[in-house]
């Protein structure tokens, strides 16, 4: 058996040994479940569950992967924020291991802001091959995880740029004119014809623009009906509402973004929302556009569901995630949408990167079941996983 199919393996057998089922039928499921282990032949009696075109890159036990880039010569980048077991905040996938990326020192626990990971949160890799590390702590009010009078008052936001020739950090950005009282940074993209940096910021309901020669931002489409939550649309999961111990709903306003490989649209949308929009970069970059005017540019592309992460690859295709039905999709630009992948394991699909090897690379970061969304209680499935799907 190899990693894929002991990772597979792993998994179905954690989900059918915590499955719950009436007491008649305990006795006949820890028999076959006795079967399973001795057996691992009969995992295909669990078909339903897996989908062949879907495989296992790497595995992390108990460590929460969030980001996933992958470089034109498809080497593959994932981060991890700095939840417990913390092992690394940015890592390269070499042999299915994980190796902390740049070096050491960048993922130590501790250590100067601007020369350690403090919590990575997004990466992306750029049509230059520069590695783009998002590093964002936002303060409990832009916060997805809700409002709190605990912690600190304001967010802790940079962003480091890695030459992949040199595996050098080549400079680091800390959003010196951001609201980092409000700001929740979450997605980046970067537009290598016109020197920018966008972002998704949920806290500030708006899209960031940064120059990245000034490393000067601004706010753009701010509290506007395409970067809002829809307030009426709450996730459920096994019919379950997804709500913290206050019975808050989950709520995210704009979050994923996609930026095509020739830098001519940027899509976007908010996780509690159904439609996904795209605008020009031409306009989006153009700082003298008032909202109102950038507004009219909008594209509404129509209703794509809930979607969690967004990525787009050179034939301008764009991918969309969900965990309401356990699917990764591409929007084709004749408007298509079809399923490439639908599988059990497909937990809050998060982060993506499209490699020059035809395979769609992305985490699954079991948001909606970590504790603060179950009332304290531990739902996660481990091993936590990367996975891949063929695409081109």
């Amino acid at each position: 058996m190899d990693k894929n199919e002991r990772a597979q393996t792993e998994l179905a057998l954690f989900c059918f040994k915590n499955s719950t089922l009436p007491k008649r039928y305990r006795i006949m499921k820890k028999s076959l479940l006795s079967l399973i282990c001795c057996f691992s032949l009969i995992l295909p009696v669990m078909s339903q569950t897996i989908d062949p075109r879907l495989e296992v890159v790497a595995t992390f036990g108990e460590s929460q992967p969030i980001g996933v880039s992958v470089s034109s010569d498809n080497r593959v980048f994932v981060s991890f924020p700095k939840r417990q077991p913390y092992v690394y905040g940015l890592t390269e996938i070499v042999a299915g291991e994980r190796k902390p990326f740049p070096d050491a020192a960048w993922n130590a626990v501790e250590g100067k802001a601007e020369e350690h990971f403090v919590n990575v949160q997004d990466i992306y890799v750029d049509t230059n091959d520069q590695l783009w590390v998002l590093d964002s702590k936002p303060a409990s009010s832009g916060s997805i995880f809700g409002s709190s009078d605990k912690g600190p008052k304001a967010g802790q936001f940079k962003m480091v740029q890695i030459d992949l020739g040199t595996n050098q950090v080549k400079r680091v950005y800390t959003f010196d004119d951001l609201d980092k009282t409000k700001s929740g940074l979450n997605d980046v993209r970067i537009d290598t014809e016109k020197g920018l940096a966008y972002f998704s910021d949920p806290g500030q309901a708006a899209i960031i623009v940064m120059d990245l020669k000034s490393g000067r931002s601004r706010k753009a489409l701010a509290n506007s009906e395409f970067t809002l939550a829809d307030s009426t649309i709450v996730l459920q999961f096994d019919g379950e509402d997804m709500v913290d111990h206050h019975d808050k709903p989950f709520s995210s306003n704009v979050n994923g973004i996609a930026l095509t490989k020739d830098n001519k649209w940027f899509y976007f949308k908010p996780i509690n929302a159904k439609k996904l929009y795209r605008i020009a970069t031409e306009y989006l970059a153009d700082p003298k556009l008032t909202d109102a005017e950038l507004a009219k540019h909008v594209e509404d592309m129509g209703e794509v569901g809930i979607t969690h992460g967004l990525a787009a690859d050179k034939e301008n295709n764009i991918y969309l995630t969900t965990s309401l039905d356990y699917t990764v999709r591409r929007l084709k630009p004749d408007g298509k949408i079809e399923i490439l992948a639908q599988d059990s394991r497909i937990l809050w699909p998060d982060s993506m990167g499209v490699g020059s090897d035809g395979y769609l690379y992305f985490s699954c970061a079991q948001m909606h079941l970590l504790p603060h969304w179950n009332y304290g209680a531990n739902k996660l499935i481990f091993p936590f996983g990367v996975y891949r799907v063929k695409v081109l």
